[in-house]
């Protein structure tokens, strides 16, 4: 595996991880909650790695099941996903705050210490919670639909993945930001933009009207293919920032050749919620597939 080309290495990573995801996505229900989970938890884990590795003092021990446990506690209110986060949130920041008097109480690093393991439970667990709530979203009539509307970010991340490395790979020359990710180009950029349009162009079309009996008009295609490519690019690119600042290239060596979970999910974790964002805004799911780009 640590021979194969880097193209080669994603292929074979996706043709095992893909289909186990999408199988999890449509039975739904515990099994989703625990993969949320599960990823959520390990998240955190090279997450307080990352922060270790760049001088932070996290306190592990209430992060990381946090993480674990944030996608469970929303997924109780999934059709408002928010309805139960003010007052768990507020247990939450006393219990860390508890935690850090006894943890934290001899190194003088305890507001460093609630920051970042709070800073890392959201980021992982409560950002993967919107796979969720987009799930069993409030316009989804029966199970087919809420697969169908979750697959739609969740492919649209992958098509911008493939669409920046291959025009990256092809025409890149001028650097994006090499300053935090020396790899990615100008052209990758607008390559994962375009191919992201396309996709949800094809997807609208031939998955979402017929499977959920929702679509969007030509210019919320546009604008979701848009948002979401951006949205995976920059949760990209801020994963990169926090590595770069702790020094080390991967999250994790958890997948050899890929790093680890942080690595493979980064884009998704802003792109979910920017879906579940847009999705909410009047009109912009239509109900009627006359609507919609034929």
């Amino acid at each position: 595996m640590r021979h194969m080309p880097e193209l080669a290495q994603r292929i074979a990573f996706g043709a095992v991880a893909a289909p186990l995801t999408i199988w999890i996505i449509m039975i739904g229900g515990a099994p989703l909650v625990g993969l949320l989970a599960l990823t959520g938890g390990v998240g955190a884990w090279e997450l307080f790695r990352i922060a270790r590795a760049g001088g932070a003092r996290p306190i592990e021990a209430a992060g990381i099941p946090l993480a674990a446990l944030i996608p469970i506690v929303l997924a109780a209110e999934p059709r408002g996903v928010f309805t139960v986060a003010p007052g768990f949130a507020a247990a939450v920041l006393m219990i860390v705050m508890a935690l850090a008097i006894w943890i934290r109480r001899d190194d003088g690093h305890a507001l460093s210490a609630v920051a970042t393991t709070l800073f890392g439970a959201s980021y992982t667990g409560g950002l993967l919670s919107f796979a969720f709530a987009i799930r069993y979203y409030r316009y989804v009539a029966d199970d087919r639909a809420g697969i169908a509307l979750l697959l739609l970010p969740l492919l649209l991340t992958w098509a911008n993945d493939i669409g920046a490395y291959a025009v990256g790979r092809a025409l890149g020359r001028r650097k994006l930001i090499p300053a935090i990710s020396p790899g990615k180009t100008v052209a990758g950029a607008i390559g994962g933009v375009v191919v992201t349009v396309a996709a949800c162009w094809l997807y609208v079309g031939r998955v979402l009207v017929p499977s959920a009996d929702l679509g969007l008009s030509l210019s919320g295609i546009v604008i979701f293919g848009v948002a979401v490519s951006v949205a995976a690019q920059i949760g990209d690119l801020a994963e990169s920032l926090l590595k770069r600042e702790a020094g080390v290239k991967n999250s994790s060596r958890l997948f050899p050749g890929h790093g680890g979970v942080l690595d493979r999910v980064d884009s998704l974790l802003f792109v979910l919620p920017v879906a579940y964002i847009m999705f909410g805004i009047p009109g912009f799911l239509v109900m009627s597939p006359m609507s919609t780009i034929r």
